[in-house]
């Protein structure tokens, strides 16, 4: 026929098309359903699988279905009914048989009237595709989308509309007559129906919820994302019910609806572990390739439709210039069609960025939950020391396992997790961009010939420094990873031991350890800044090198810069030169994120714990193949970090005043010298097994081995874990565990008891009454529904211990494993648990293996004894054996020296808090059975509405006031470059003769206005210019006003000087440009260090009362991920706005005056702007609050699991801890998703309404209102108007969900604080308190204390006076207000009337630093810090080294020989240790092994974070050493030695007595035999003091509370003859 099937002025080629296009939709639909071969179908799904979503809705509501544990099988977990709704059956099938009738029918007609043969063919061909569609809802019914429909109905559509179009067209333009009238309605009524069925398809949901939906609760409590119709996904509209909610009432968490199960943690968390690989990067691309591959197709159409948009203007331009009918009508064509495809860009835009979302909520939920089960499962390297490696270079900084501490694993979950889900999201950028520059190559050459590319050689000239900034950057990356895990660790030991910190009034010391880590973190801030600027540098300059020199070389080649051809190649070079920026910066930061997935990687790959350990591990060798516990010649080490080519030997950082040296050691530190050595034993079963031996001989270190928690280096360990396998008993073959520092949770007391195990009331209230906890639950207001505080701040040592103790009875194990329980409770308790628990029922038939000091007491009931001695079983066998042997006397012959001590113990181990105090004061009101329990811990705040002005304030002023000044200036000076760039083209063409005026043109950039940018990212704002700005209307506007009286050049003879002009006016602008950056970078750079420091300063000196009201993890969420967000995004955001603002206001200005009429059309598009606007900031900033509170709950339990990972492995509850962290992600992620949803939304409709913007505007311009000349410019100051409206919009929404960080910390800035540190006017002179003093050293007059003003007084008129020199027990029962008294000499809580007088001065007016750093307290669980022996000893320096060694050698830590050999070695290193910090001369002492396995300690031994390198005893033993050496006037002592042997034991009363003769000494007592010789003793009950006299009056009194202790202990006898012998020897 010689039609040219795409010439669509062709009415039977439009005909034609609308044939066939349905009719080869329908034959492809038709083939899929035949089946294929085996061999075809195989390949096929292995060709498509990566392009398939890994996890459907059914796939992921059956995961969730076997976790709930319900029978049901993958079908039953999603079972929508097999027929179609009447209703769509009915429509779809009625109109589509109604279609075949009249296609057949107009088939029918023509072959009657003798039409051509294709008259007749084709409308029968197109009743067939009708047919299919008549026939599609019956024979396979769906309540769901049909998705062929569709599309079918879709091209039918577009092919009616061109048909019909087409018509008018020629009608029009060429005045052809129009189709019989019959034909137009059969047309339009065809139209119609089409239209009427898309909609009903469209209208059909994705799917139908399950059982495990309720279809009542989609779009409430459930999702309806998985089940809204298909028009409600494409428009979004599914999230309006969430804008509506949240527009005008403020946000909870019950208003958000859950995520789908598609993004839910557990089942990602599933399908990761079904994928079965170790690799994480593999393990993401699994599981996302689908959506990440949809991305990358979305992301070039949405490009070629970013071309789409300026190709159409073009046009319309260039039809208005040379206006014609046929070009008129063209140009109405063109103006719809810009508008079709700009919507279509955007709904292209929405759905890659809504793929890459979804990636990226998969990618951070699969992480986060990945880190937490290799906590669970890795083992437990809390005891190795930890190294400072950041200035070491990058390998080391980031070796996971050198330092996988809480803060770093911190930020491993909300940093580096969120860096790599990130670039999962940013994708785009990378292929978007080359694809981009690509097209535009393809547009210069076609314009420049290969003159277009000689710019290459500006980029080669560059790309060298590009690599290497490239490469400086990965470095820098590194190192501030690495200085950000030191930062968070220093912070995450701070917090954790702030008690003890404020006992020696040693917080300036840390905030200064802090900030000399955060000073490391913010010059690699600086670094990278840096970096920065020169990347920018670069790619703000180079492509207007490239643009001149490809300019140079078209002249050089003969060619003549025309007009045309410039301005439509600066369009090009202006267009590219976004995507030129984001190539080498998402190359860096792909870098980086290897570097973070790298850091995960190592993590994950760390060695773990034996499967027979990890209820998480499958055991193919069934939990444990040999019945019983037990080792069989067995050789066990603390865990260590083997490092990569470590072979004996290996490097270790000694940090010593600010220096560091190297050096190489067999041993570094004693938790790698200490092991157990030829253990061979197995407990017999059904009985109680001792284990006792002296401090630090390995007692622990056994029960550690026993769980599997440290490293096999020999032999085999008999443990079988199988919660599956119970015994006739009822006991599962499973552990219970009360380790020695009780762990709790933060949660209720019953909670933790019962510590996820079904509630057995009967056993419950036995296992109470067994562990004595009955009275004291009588005592607490809310009985055991009180809250546990952070470690078990509102219970007392020996409370923690019981309630531990009872965890561990009330699981139904059979094995259970007690670390020294009896060394935390008082001796009538001690005789309970041995009389109740010990020999009760509830212990009955099961495997008990106990540590203790307590021989005698538990020999009656021990069937089995063990003792250790450094690292080895030196005795073990019945009872009755080792008596026979002689060895049992031995044993325990320090036992029955203090067997009495013990028996007259006066109270359980207990540093009160003040919270249990405050809790247990005076007689329990009668409880309320109805009324909620009180909440330690509150919820966490969140403020409602805007963001407060004072929030802004303090950030402006955190940054200075005047760097704001300088860069707003610069933005305005930025502002009139962008004009004077427009204006200089202008000029330019005007340049040209009159024969050469220029054609129209605006190229919009792809990557610049793509709108998933925003400040957050890791693109700084100065690598793009600003969106407004990218839209050049280079029309031809006479300008000779401009130049009237300057003579220019003619542009066609000297177009080297306009190229030049408008060459320096690029470089000028940016340079600007980079000018910003660098005065923005300064401001966020000094708002970061002075934010952080108030900060820390706030939570540092707030009062103990908040800390214990407060979880860690709130503080972690502030320092790290608010913080993080303060150092990266917060300044370039504010910025960000303030160019956004500028643009528009510039924007309206141009429209004002140069388009009034557009301003009509401009206030209704604004209003609606509005609207959207509100309701998305209103919802999205109640999303983004929520969103950061809820992080805190993740970080706190994250922590509070790897304090206690041991006895969660124990127990085997790291299942449940799983499923807690799941719920977790799940809510965080919940806000996440939704907030970035509301984006899509947001998004999809701004689009949509700039695009109807700029067609009004085109209307407006082809009605004739402007010139033809104007109206290029017209239409280009609309696109920038519009786009100007919607950047200021998302600008000021990401500020705002910004200054939620500043928001949280500004909250934390008026926290409440303790009493100055120092009064000036009210110094201590130097000698305070003076021992000398004649008169009462310590006088108390009418204290009285409370916590809070609603409380009751805890202390009650408390008077009392103590001298110089004496030695003054303070005794009472729990909650009788000792440890209250205690910490109010310490100002730890301020008198609410009284007074406290020391030496004569008022200690509430002197500073609390003054008051604390002259009294020295020991309590009872000491803290060490990372670092040195001798600098947990001695942290200022004020002792030498001989002084250190003397008073480790006084608490028995060091042996005589130890003490003389170290103390020569000292003596002979002090002349080298000058020299030391150059690193050739090494100051640390080996830490070797003796003949007998234990260790040697000197000074240089490494202490890991919190001590945990060290045995409970030896940190008590150091915590002595360290107040000997400090030598106080005054000392309070909570008698700290319950975890020590009593050999050491008496010896270190004996040094208190020697070593603090010349100090008054208060000595909170947990034993009588302690205070029996001291010179007075006070007695306190219900707050007051019921008796104050000395021991031997006391003890005469009649009917006194002493005596009555005295009676109760059984050794009255002895007590009063001690009691006697003092008052005789005073």
């Amino acid at each position: 026929m010689g039609t040219n099937l795409f010439d669509f002025g062709d009415p039977f080629v439009r005909e034609l098309w609308a044939c066939i296009l349905p009719s080869a939709l329908v034959i492809f639909f038709c083939a899929t359903l035949i089946p294929a071969p085996g061999r075809v179908r195989s390949a096929w799904q292995r060709a498509s699988h990566p392009f398939r979503n890994s996890l459907t809705l059914e796939q992921a509501e059956a995961y969730e279905a076997a976790y709930e544990k319900e029978e049901r099988s993958f079908a039953d977990a999603y079972t929508p009914k097999p027929v179609t709704p009447i209703f769509h059956a009915v429509i779809l099938s009625s109109f589509a048989l109604f279609q075949v009738i009249a296609w057949l029918g107009l088939g029918s007609y023509s072959l009657a009237v003798n039409a051509r043969i294709w008259d007749v063919i084709l409308p029968v061909v197109t009743s067939v595709t009708w047919l299919y569609a008549c026939f599609r809802p019956i024979i396979w019914p769906s309540q769901t989308v049909f998705y062929d429909l569709f599309v079918l109905y879709l091209a039918h559509l577009l092919t009616g509309l061109i048909i019909l179009g087409g018509s008018l067209f020629d009608h029009s333009v060429y005045e052809l007559p129009l189709p019989s009238r019959i034909s137009l309605v059969a047309r339009v009524v065809n139209l119609s129906v089409i239209t009427l069925l898309l909609a009903t398809v469209s209208n059909m949901p994705f799917a139908v919820p399950s059982a495990t939906a309720n279809k009542d609760d989609v779009s409430k409590s459930v999702g309806p994302e998985d089940y809204c119709s298909l028009w409600d996904w494409i428009s979004f509209h599914w999230v309006v019910p969430l804008i509506k909610k949240g527009t005008y009432n403020t946000l909870n968490e019950d208003d958000v609806w859950k995520l789908s199960p598609t993004l839910s943690s557990r089942p990602i968390t599933s399908l990761a572990k079904d994928l079965g690989h170790t690799s994480i990067i593999w393990k993401l691309w699994a599981a996302n390739s689908g959506d990440m591959i949809w991305d990358f197709f979305l992301t070039l159409i949405s490009v070629t439709f970013t071309y789409a948009g300026p190709f159409f203007l073009q046009r319309i331009l260039a039809a208005i210039e040379h206006p014609s009918p046929e070009n008129r009508a063209k140009a109405y064509i063109y103006a719809f069609a810009a508008f079709l495809a700009t919507v279509l860009k955007a709904e292209t835009d929405c759905l890659h960025l809504w793929f890459g979302r979804r990636a990226q909520v998969r990618i951070r939920t699969l992480l986060m939950a990945s880190i937490y089960d290799k906590a669970l499962k890795r083992k437990d390297f809390s005891g190795t020391v930890r190294k400072d490696n950041t200035d070491k270079g990058a390998e080391k900084a980031n070796d996971p396992k050198s330092s996988a501490d809480v803060g770093k694993v911190v930020n491993m979950m909300s940093g580096d997790a969120n860096q790599i889900a990130f670039l999962a999201s940013g994708m785009y950028f990378i292929y978007g961009a080359p694809f981009e520059i690509a097209i535009a190559g393809v547009y210069l050459y076609n314009l420049l010939g290969l003159s277009a590319f000689s710019g290459l050689i500006v980029i080669t000239i560059f790309w060298p420094l590009n690599q290497l900034l490239a490469r400086r950057s990965v470095a820098i990356s590194k190192g501030l990873l690495a200085a950000r895990d030191k930062r968070m660790g220093v912070l995450n030991e701070l917090l954790g031991a702030i008690k003890f910190i404020k006992f020696f009034a040693w917080e300036d010391r840390w905030i200064k350890r802090t900030m000399d880590a955060r000073k490391k973190e913010l010059s690699w801030m600086v670094k990278s800044r840096i970096n920065s600027v020169l990347f920018s540098a670069i790619w703000t300059l180079a492509p207007i090198f490239v643009s001149v020199v490809s300019f140079a070389s078209y002249i050089w080649f003969g060619h003549q810069l025309t007009v045309s051809v410039a301005f439509t190649a600066i369009s090009l070079f202006t267009m590219i030169r976004a995507p030129l920026n984001v190539i080498p910066t998402w190359i860096v930061f792909m870098m980086q994120t290897k570097v973070a997935l790298d850091r995960i990687q190592g993590y994950i790959d760390d060695d773990e714990v034996d499967a027979q350990v990890s209820s998480l591990k499958e055991d193919t060798e069934g939990r444990g193949s040999t019945e019983g516990l037990g080792i069989i010649k067995g050789s066990f080490k603390w865990n260590e970090v083997e490092e990569k080519g470590d072979k004996g030997k290996r490097k270790v950082t000694a940090s010593n005043s600010g220096s560091e040296a190297t050096s190489t050691l067999e041993e570094a530190a004693p938790e790698r010298t200490f092991e157990l050595r030829d253990i061979s034993v197995v407990f017999p079963e059904g009985q109680l097994t001792v284990v006792t031996g002296p401090t630090a001989s390995g007692k622990t270190a056994l029960l550690m081995a026993l769980l599997g928690e440290m490293t096999k280096l020999e032999g085999e360990l008999v443990l079988t874990k199988n919660p599956f396998k119970v015994d006739k008993n009822g006991l599962m073959h499973c552990l219970s565990y009360a380790a020695q520092s009780p762990w709790l949770q933060h949660l209720s007391i019953k909670d933790n008891i019962l510590f996820g195990s079904p509630l057995d009331e009967d056993r419950y209230e036995e296992v109470i009454e067994a562990c004595a906890l009955r009275a004291d639950l009588d005592m607490l207001e809310d009985g055991d529904s009180t809250e546990i505080g952070a470690r078990g701040v509102s219970l007392s040592g020996g409370q923690k211990a019981r309630v531990a103790i009872a965890r561990a009875v009330y699981a139904r194990t059979k094995y259970v494993l007690l670390d020294d329980p009896l060394s935390a409770v008082d001796s009538h308790t001690a005789t309970a648990l041995f009389e109740n628990l010990l020999c009760g029922p509830l212990l009955m038939n099961r495997t008990v293996v106990l540590v203790t000091h307590h021989v005698e007491l538990v020999l009656p009931a021990t069937a089995y004894l063990i003792r250790m001695l450094d690292g080895r079983i030196d005795a073990q066998g019945v009872p009755e054996d080792l008596r026979a042997q002689g060895v049992l006397e031995e044993i325990t012959h320090n036992e029955n020296v203090h067997a009495a001590e013990q028996q007259e113990a006066v109270q359980s181990k207990e540093v009160e808090s003040p919270e249990a105090e405050a809790l247990k004061d005076g007689v329990a009101p009668a409880k309320d059975k109805k009324k909620n329990p009180r909440k330690l811990v509150k919820d966490e705040h969140r403020e409602e509405g805007s963001v407060k002005w004072s929030v802004y304030n303090t950030y402006l002023k955190a940054t200075s006031y005047w760097s704001w000044a300088v860069i707003l200036v610069l933005i305005v000076i930025q502002q009139f470059a962008s004009f004077g760039e427009r204006l200089w083209i202008a000029i330019w063409g005007d340049a040209y003769p009159d024969t050469s005026k220029p054609d129209s043109f605006a190229f919009p950039s792809f990557i610049t206005s793509d709108h998933e940018f925003t400040a957050q990212s890791p693109l700084s704002a100065s690598h793009y210019l600003n969106p407004a700005t990218q839209h050049h209307a280079l029309t031809h506007t006479n300008m000779s006003f401009v130049t009237q009286g300057i003579e220019l050049p003619p542009a066609d003879k000297h177009p080297m000087f306009y190229v030049g002009v408008f060459a320096a006016i690029g470089i000028g602008g940016g340079l600007i440009l980079l000018l910003t950056l660098i005065v923005q970078y300064f401001a966020a750079l000094r708002a970061s260090k002075k934010m952080f420091k108030q900060l820390l300063d706030a939570v540092v000196h707030a009062t103990m009362r908040w800390f214990d009201t407060t979880p860690q993890g709130r503080l972690l969420n502030r320092f790290s991920k608010d913080i993080e967000t303060v150092d990266t995004s917060l300044a370039g955001t504010l910025n960000a706005v303030n160019n956004s603002l500028a643009t528009f206001f510039s924007s309206i200005l141009v429209v004002t005056v140069l388009f009034p009429f557009f301003l009509v059309p401009a206030v209704i598009i604004g209003y609606m702007y509005q609207r959207l606007a509100v309701g998305y900031l209103n919802t999205g900033r109640d999303l983004r609050r929520m969103e950061s509170n809820s992080r805190s709950p993740i970080f706190s339990g994250f922590g509070e699991m790897l304090e206690g990972v041991v006895t969660v492995r124990a127990f085997g509850a790291e299942q449940r801890f799983m499923n807690d962290i799941h719920v977790k992600i799940d809510l965080t992620v919940r806000m996440f998703y939704n907030f970035w949803m509301l984006n899509r939304h947001l998004l999809l409709h701004f689009d949509a309404l700039g695009g109807m913007g700029v067609l009004a505007a085109t209307l407006f311009s082809l009605s004739g209102y402007v010139s033809a000349g104007t109206a290029g410019l017209c239409i280009t100051s609309a696109m920038s108007f519009c786009m100007s409206v919607y950047w200021a919009c998302r600008h000021w929404t990401a500020l705002e969900l910004d200054l939620n960080s500043v928001e949280r910390i500004v909250e934390y800035l008026d926290l409440p604080q303790e009493p100055p540190s120092i009064v000036e006017s009210c110094r201590p002179p130097a000698y305070w308190p003076s021992n000398s003093n004649e008169d009462n050293l310590l006088v108390v007059e009418d204290l009285c204390i409370r916590y809070a003003p609603d409380l009751p007084n805890v202390l009650q008129n408390v008077s009392f006076s103590l001298k110089a020199k004496e030695r003054v027990g303070l005794l009472g029962r729990t909650g009788s207000g000792k440890s209250t008294l205690a910490m109010s000499l310490l100002r730890f809580v301020d008198p609410s009337s009284g007074r406290i007088i020391i030496d004569g001065i008022d200690i509430c007016e002197i500073g609390v630093s003054d008051l604390r750093s002259r009294i020295t307290f020991i309590p009872q669980d000491a803290s060490l810090f990372s670092g040195t022996l001798r600098e947990n000893l001695d942290p200022f320096r004020e002792h030498d080294d001989s002084e250190c060694l003397d008073a480790l050698y006084r608490v028995q830590l060091i042996t005589p020989s130890q003490h003389q050999s170290q103390r020569a070695s000292a003596e002979a290193s002090r002349a080298a240790s000058l020299h030391e910090a150059e690193g050739s001369v090494s100051t640390v002492v080996s830490v070797t092994e003796s003949e007998t396995g234990k260790m040697k300690i000197t000074l240089d031994t490494q202490v890991s974070a919190g001590g945990s390198n060290f045995s409970n005893g030896q940190r008590q033993l150091i915590a002595m050493a360290r107040a000997l050496l400090r030598r106080s006037s005054v000392i309070i002592l909570d008698e700290a030695t319950s975890s020590i042997d009593f050999a050491t034991d008496a010896k270190i009363q004996a040094t208190i007595r020697e070593e603090f003769n010349d100090s008054l000494l208060l000595t909170v007592a947990h034993r009588l035999r302690t205070v029996i010789d001291y010179d007075r003793l006070i007695v306190l009950d219900k707050g007051q003091i019921v008796e104050f006299d000395t021991p031997y009056n006391l003890i005469q009194k009649a009917d006194g509370t002493f005596r009555s202790m005295c009676l109760k202990s059984g050794t009255f006898s002895e007590l009063e003859a001690a009691a006697k012998a003092k008052a005789e020897s005073a």
